[in-house]
């Protein structure tokens, strides 16, 4: 298989946005099965958020997380994850930087920002259901 820079490209995508809409979906879970959404919500008040955000927040993670699986309006869905990772780059910003701060620096946040930037900039990639590219790792994409 020989793979050109744009497909190389379109892997990378695809890539990156399978293991966003995992995590996504993982921590979306989490909030309602672990922690439930009531505590998530006693948490979002004991940080300085209304509590109705963490219901807010999950539902967007959750149903964000399953449209970057998916590939349906990727470039749209990571920024509107974008401004929900900023609010939890603003709580951890006093805590210093690196993730094994006492209550998490905002080195983690921070890279999962930058990684929602990418992904609206780099689109869909392969194997999307909402996505325009209908073409395979062995096909070349045609110019525009």
């Amino acid at each position: 298989m020989n793979l050109t820079a744009s497909n190389k490209a379109d892997l990378a995508a695809t890539i990156l946005r399978v293991a966003l809409g995992v995590l996504y979906l993982a921590h979306s879970l989490q909030k309602i099965f672990v922690f439930t959404l009531p505590g998530a919500a006693q948490f979002f008040v004991s940080i300085g958020f209304p509590g109705w955000l963490a219901y807010v927040t999950t539902f967007v993670e959750l149903f964000g997380g399953i449209a970057l699986l998916l590939g349906v309006q990727v470039r749209w869905v990571a920024l509107v994850l974008l401004p929900f990772m900023l609010g939890a780059l603003s709580v951890h910003l006093p805590n210093g930087w690196g993730f094994a701060s006492p209550h998490g620096g905002w080195e983690y946040p921070a890279f999962w920002a930058v990684t929602l930037v990418v992904q609206s900039l780099l689109g869909n990639g392969l194997f999307a259901v909402g996505g325009a590219k209908a073409e395979s790792l062995g096909q070349a994409r045609k110019p525009a």
